[in-house]
């Protein structure tokens, strides 16, 4: 067994991630390269190379056996309208499906916010002739010659994609599948999307919207996974390519290709797996918040009873006013609070961070790349949180005095000192990571006093403890590779797809028939993708179903695992109506008693196992060891002010040593700050344990 690769592209920097063969990982960083991501990647390659002992690249990449690529390519692409010209179809009479969307606003009574702008352009809408009812019926054929002359009209609008979405092809797709073959006629080359193939559920905006999404990233996406794959072969890989999906696996990327919608958000959708792994090695919590602080943003996710919590609501661009992808993905709340956010005074004085990234070019102020706003990083340095000579183990200097002169323009205008004001920014970075991890947690029914925090990316470590203090959290694990959780987490995954339909079914008068066929459906399209993967030489395969449902009456669903994939008898459904009612309780803290449920949207989930290694446990240790500090630093903390404190390095602490705050733990690619009574214990498979008081 050869060493895994997995990447992860973030807006700042490029995190890589190598694991040998006996399960131990080595990190390295490169500064995200837009023009060509995998000179950015190069880059991570050659630290790592440098800290395994390879001599080069081409060596470390020619002793690989699996590639595992992650990128925020497409999500990018979609927020800055860098995708291509797509065009909608639909049934005739329903044109404003992308226009009114499902009809939500953040706040109901503010008239003076513009009406979002769809998609797709209302003037690349077009429809076509043809209808099918909800049973299934034919009520208006396809016109097949209508059809052909609106794909010449495409032809004069130089479209480069085509979304597809019929009225009711959930039930019966022939009329999409018909339209297919004509636009491969009539427009060979152009890419395209079916909705009844991608995303077959009832709503008709998410249906849509996922479609046209899917088809705008094709030109873009199938262009840059193709270049990447061969950038790495050229580099001297030899083995499998895989890439991260929104769903926390991974799959081939020449799959991954056919449906790009799948990698938004992929990055993110990892640091779950990884975060779920290390809780349960560490201290077998089933029950993980995870927090993922990077150059540009905050990610939060959650797991319960050690599944990943998963959405069909993940919007890009904002809430009712972006996009949303209508698939079930990991649920990912972010926020522009990352290390690179830009502090700024607003127009009645009050200090903002974020939502606006300093990035990898031109950085924070610190960075010395021309930039010259102050950003959260710039803020940490100015504090002693950060070692100017140590930052990326030394690959970068940072500078102290630009820290200072960007933090000066905050404490200036508020008449602050330049530790008031670094300190203000850290604070108000922190407040606003407070409440997306309420957001996500509360409101699932989860008490963060409960429950493990587990903290990743590389500015995880800056302010977690003040985090976790304001939140009531009693313990905190980073981990030793927390700098690249997310690249870690597909060290972790497997190769999973997921495969859903719409089948309706109320407990109370169940469709055994139907609802069993769906299934039976969803298995036959896991067949086929098993066989696939085991002509790719993988053998260990499981499949877990799932049920979106809700009470009579109620807007949303929730998701239920089952417990078999075939309903029997009145015992079945009991038990998914009693598994609906913890759910509900546990989210809403209330059930219904007695009353039915309606089943929605039936999912299958083929996970294809890959094999890997796992790190020996080494002995437990009798009683807390101390650690010797290698050196002291002046360093501000909130409430304390200036205070010489010790600083440790991580290669020097091992499983079973102690360290009490006020203290500083330099990690190559990561800092990690306890604050005033909080301590740390390095956990038996050597990742950091701190407890809050």
């Amino acid at each position: 067994m050869g060493y895994r690769i997995a990447i992860d592209v973030g807006g700042t920097f490029t995190d890589v991630v190598v694991a040998d063969n006996m399960g131990r990982m080595t990190i390295g960083k490169g500064l995200t390269t837009r023009e060509r991501i995998f000179h950015g990647v190069e880059q991570g390659l050659t630290v790592a190379a440098r800290q395994l002992g390879e001599p080069d690249v081409p060596t470390l990449l020619s002793q690989a056996d699996l590639f595992i690529y992650g990128t925020t390519t497409a999500t990018n692409a979609v927020v800055e309208g860098k995708t291509g010209k797509t065009a909608f179809l639909t049934t005739e009479g329903f044109p404003d499906i992308l226009v009114l969307r499902e009809g939500g606003k953040t706040n109901a009574y503010d008239f003076t916010a513009p009406y979002p702008e769809p998609y797709v352009p209302r003037r690349l809408t077009f429809e076509i002739r043809e209808r099918v009812n909800a049973e299934g019926e034919v009520v208006v054929p396809l016109d097949v010659e209508h059809a052909r002359s609106v794909l010449k009209r495409l032809r004069a609008h130089h479209i480069e994609a085509i979304g597809v979405c019929l009225v009711w092809s959930i039930v019966n797709p022939a009329h999409e599948a018909i339209l297919g073959g004509l636009i491969e006629e009539e427009l060979p080359g152009v890419a395209y999307t079916l909705s009844s193939r991608l995303n077959p559920i009832i709503r008709e905006y998410r249906r849509a919207s996922a479609t046209v999404i899917d088809a705008s990233l094709k030109p873009l996406m199938q262009h840059h996974l193709r270049e990447i794959a061969q950038d790495v072969s050229s580099a001297g890989f030899r083995g499998e390519i895989l890439g991260a999906t929104s769903s926390g696996g991974v799959m081939p990327i020449q799959e991954l290709a056919e449906r790009p919608i799948n990698t938004i958000r992929s990055g993110p959708a990892l640091a779950p797996v990884a975060a779920l792994h290390y809780a349960q090695a560490e201290v077998g919590s089933r029950d993980v918040i995870t927090c993922d602080t990077g150059g540009t943003s905050f990610d939060v996710s959650l797991v319960r009873d050690s599944l990943i919590k998963a959405t069909r609501e993940t919007w890009l661009g904002g809430q009712w006013v972006g996009h949303m992808t209508g698939l079930s993905s990991v649920d990912v709340r972010s926020i522009g609070a990352g290390g690179g956010s830009i502090a700024w005074i607003d127009p009645g004085g009050l200090l903002r961070i974020g939502p606006h990234s300093a990035g990898a070019e031109p950085g924070p102020a610190c960075y010395g790349r021309g930039g010259t706003r102050p950003t959260v990083t710039d803020a940490a340095l100015a504090l002693g949180y950060l070692n100017p000579a140590y930052f990326l183990g030394g690959q970068m200097q940072l500078d102290t005095e630009a820290a200072w002169r960007a933090v000066g323009t905050i404490a200036e205008p508020l008449e602050q000192t330049i530790d008031q004001a670094a300190q203000a920014i850290l604070t108000i970075a922190g407040e606003a990571m407070v409440q997306a991890i309420q957001e996500i947690s509360v409101n699932e029914g989860i008490d963060p006093r409960e429950t493990l925090l587990v903290a990743g990316g590389g500015a995880a470590g800056l302010n977690i403890v003040a985090i976790a203090q304001a939140l009531g959290c009693p313990q905190v694990l980073i981990p030793r590779t927390a700098s690249a959780l997310s690249a870690c987490g597909a060290q972790y995954s497997d190769i999973v797809a997921e495969f859903s339909l719409s089948r309706l079914a109320v407990t109370d008068d169940f469709a055994y028939t139907e609802v069993n066929e769906a299934l039976q459906s969803l298995h036959a399209e896991m067949d086929t993708l098993e066989s696939e993967l085991r002509a790719r030489g993988l053998h260990n395969f499981k499949r877990d179903f799932f049920v979106e449902a809700r009470y009579p009456t109620q807007v949303w669903e929730l998701e239920i695992p089952l417990e078999k994939d075939r309903f029997d008898g009145p015992p079945d459904v009991a038990a998914l109506v009693q598994g609906f009612h913890r759910v509900h309780e546990r989210v809403f803290a209330v059930r219904e008693a007695g009353a039915e449920v309606e089943c929605l949207y039936w999912k299958g989930r083929l996970s294809g196992l890959l094999d890997r290694m796992q790190p020996d446990r080494p002995p437990a240790q009798d009683a807390p060891r101390g650690a010797m500090p290698h050196a002291h630093r002046s360093v501000h903390f909130a409430g304390q002010g200036r205070t010489d404190t010790p600083l440790y390095l991580g290669s020097a602490l091992e499983p079973g040593m102690q360290l009490h705050g006020p203290a500083i733990i330099e990690e190559p690619t990561t800092t990690i700050v306890l604050y005033p009574h909080s301590v740390a214990q390095v956990a038996p498979l050597n990742n950091y344990l701190i407890s809050i008081p």
